[in-house]
């Protein structure tokens, strides 16, 4: 078997920013599962007033449990909009209830779920969530159908979702279940599948809103939306500084992800022939690929080079295919090694996704191993000699020890929270008075500085003794030890550098999800497409559950 690619290579910023979707994502995870069960979906309520006012209930049932989106829509005043955090008001809010509601259990939500924050669930749900609308399209949407017609694919096109949620939360958030509750039922096993349905559902509501609203204008000339057009509209989201924490956070749970990816692409580039099914497969979702590219929008220069540099590698890819074929032995592992040295890491990484896809067989159930089950590992065992600690910190973090950390360009950002805005910030060291508030997010500088105070102790020590008297090293001898089991947990680039990008932090999570067509609109932020082509409930079968993300040519 090929052997994985090493942290060294995966676990840089600038890769990770270039991650892509794949089999593996957790949206394609849950519309696969979801059809290959059978779940059979239902709207249970729709109760809104023609101004689109009110509560529905979209109800997800599959083999032994049920799922609620309880949805409450409101009319905000455009003044009261905002994306941000500490908004306190939205155009709908949501909770993914466990099981089905009864009467009692709306009333209860309905004094709680509009508030978000201010508000209080109750184990019974197990996400939170709000959303607004595209004000723009939204309107133009309503008024094409009321009068009959459909609205321009192309403003569609332009702006991708109705509604744009603003936070989903799940474990634990405002009373809400904890993860353990649900951890150990088969549908919930992979990350975030209860925030993945949560949208899913959300996106049927949205369509069915939008809709009604066009009925109650335009009567009986109003018409439903074409269901080809509402497959290219998905759920929006904007995601910012608050997200690019998360990682860093959690290097169990991110090394899961990244190693499942990474047997996968191994397993795949294993591979000793090729059949012609599966060379049909690849060539065909590599063409849709390029439909997918040449859809991606975006003002930010950062990323418009990289859209550009990624067409330059799809019609490198497609020259070299045409010359070389896919004929030879270990077709994919010779492919990679090709792309390693002629395509961008945003073209290579393309590539890696694309080679999955012919390989349900080999990449599929490594689903089931991206969850964090190990929750010892936050134990620090002080048995372990210095010499052992050091060991591993120079294996996760030597690249970072020849780093002069007290020169302006190697630590002029420090994360710190907002009291303002409640939210991860990042801010300028030397500019701000921040010090005082820094969160322990530079693993890197950490090590290194916890390196110089180890290398003067006993290397036969046990760590414990170390740690007694320097407790401040405590977080960085745990992320050591934490490596042992989980050598993608860090990332190999410096967070606090004068010239970190943020958003590769994003979209590396991001691209778990499955979202496409990532459009920074900044290096802080990012706006992202869910769902967008995916099958709505009623139209959900095993033919079209899992290859949706790839966009096939529309009129």
């Amino acid at each position: 078997m090929v052997e994985l690619r090493p942290p060294e290579q995966v676990m840089t910023l600038s890769r990770l920013g270039s991650l892509h979707q794949c089999r593996l994502s957790f949206m394609r995870q849950l519309t696969r599962r979801m059809a290959v069960e059978g779940w059979v979906f239902a709207q249970s309520r729709f109760d809104m007033d023609a101004r689109g006012v009110g509560v529905a209930v979209y109800t997800a049932q599959g083999p032994e449990r049920a799922y609620s989106l309880v949805a409450f829509a409101h009319d905000l005043p455009a003044e009261m909009r905002s994306d941000r955090v500490i908004a306190k008001a939205w155009d709908a809010t949501f909770t993914l209830f466990d099981g089905i509601p009864e009467q009692a259990d709306i009333d209860r939500l309905a004094k709680n779920v509009p508030l978000q924050e201010a508000g209080r669930v109750s184990a019974r749900e197990i996400s939170v969530s709000r959303a607004n609308r595209s004000v723009r399209l939204w309107a133009h949407v309503v008024e094409a159908l009321s009068e009959g017609r459909q609205p321009e694919p192309a403003q569609l096109d332009a702006v991708g979702y109705l509604m744009r949620t603003t936070a989903v939360y799940g474990s634990g958030k405002l009373g809400a279940a904890d993860r353990e509750m649900i951890a150990d039922r088969p549908e919930m096993q992979a990350p975030f599948q209860a925030e993945m349905l949560s949208v899913y559902l959300t996106r049927w509501f949205v369509r069915d809103l939008v809709e009604h609203m066009a009925r109650a204008r335009g009567g009986d000339v109003a018409v439903g939306l074409d269901p080809a057009l509402a497959r290219r509209l998905g759920i929006g989201n904007s995601t910012g500084l608050g997200m690019a924490p998360y990682i860093i956070n959690h290097p169990i749970l991110f090394n899961n992800w990244i190693r499942a990816r990474e047997t996968a692409i191994a397993r795949v580039r294993s591979v000793a022939h090729a059949t012609p099914e599966a060379l049909a497969q690849f060539r065909k979702l590599l063409e849709r690929s390029k439909v997918s590219v040449e859809m991606w929008r975006s003002d930010h220069p950062v990323q418009i080079e990289k859209v550009a540099s990624l067409k330059r590698d799809l019609a490198a890819l497609e020259a070299h295919l045409e010359a070389e074929g896919l004929a030879e032995p270990s077709p994919w592992d010779t492919l990679m090694h090709w792309a390693a040295g002629a395509l961008s890491e945003e073209g290579q990484e393309l590539l890696a996704s694309l080679i999955l896809e012919p390989y349900p067989e080999l990449v599929d159930a490594l689903g089931s191993t991206m969850s964090d089950d190990a929750p010892e590992a936050f134990h620090i065992d002080g048995s372990m000699t210095v010499g052992a600690v050091r060991a591993l910190m120079r294996a996760r973090f030597g690249w970072a020890f020849g780093i002069d950390w007290a020169a302006p360009e190697n630590c002029a950002r420090a994360w710190y929270v907002s009291e303002e805005k409640l939210e991860p910030r990042l801010g300028e060291r030397f500019e701000e008075p921040i010090d005082a508030y820094e969160q322990p997010l530079a693993p890197a500088r950490d090590a290194a500085a916890a390196e110089d105070v180890l290398s003067t102790w006993d290397q036969a020590a046990p760590v414990a003794r170390f740690l007694a008297r320097h407790p401040e090293h405590r977080h960085t001898v745990r992320r050591a030890q934490m490596s042992l089991n989980a050598p993608y947990g860090e990332l190999q680039s410096n967070t606090i550098a004068a010239d970190v990008m943020p958003i590769d932090m994003l979209r590396a999570k991001l691209s778990f999800f499955g979202v496409t067509r990532f459009d920074p609109r900044s290096d802080r932020w990012v706006r992202v497409n869910m769902y967008s082509g995916a099958p709505y409930p009623e139209e959900l079968s095993c033919e079209n559950a899992d290859l949706w993300v790839y966009p096939e040519e529309t009129a």
